[in-house]
């Protein structure tokens, strides 16, 4: 799917080209087959070739796919991925990254606290 994105549109070559390990044509094929039938993305035919494109904004496939992570690595937990992204044996960030995610948290209690406060008042 990244490559697709960063291309707009590519044929199997081309994205057999790009894979790193380069997988046969044949899995290549498979794989397209497969993202197409889950509606990620599809074809259009020009002479002989096909040409795949993403049926979905790198945004929605993005989210698609953190969903999936997290159903079936972390039980659906949120917060049970960010303590494994901020386990210092996984991962290293720097004191700058740790300044801007615990501002990604501070926005999100205040937006969570205004939430419950208007649910109050609807009351």
């Amino acid at each position: 799917m990244d490559i697709l994105f960063a291309a707009g549109r590519a044929t199997g070559p081309e994205i057999q080209q790009r894979l790193p390990d380069s997988p046969s044509y044949s899995t290549v094929r498979t794989l397209l087959r497969v993202l197409e039938r889950k509606g990620y993305v599809q074809h259009r035919e020009e002479g002989l070739r096909y040409v795949y494109t993403p049926v979905l904004a790198r945004d929605a496939a993005r989210w698609s796919a953190l969903q999936r992570v997290l159903q079936t690595f972390f039980d659906g937990s949120a917060r049970q991925a960010v303590a494994a992204l901020l386990d210092p044996k996984a991962f290293r960030l720097s004191p700058g990254e740790l300044d801007e995610l615990t501002e990604l948290i501070e926005k999100a209690k205040r937006k969570s606290a205004a939430g419950a406060l208007a649910k109050k008042e609807e009351r």
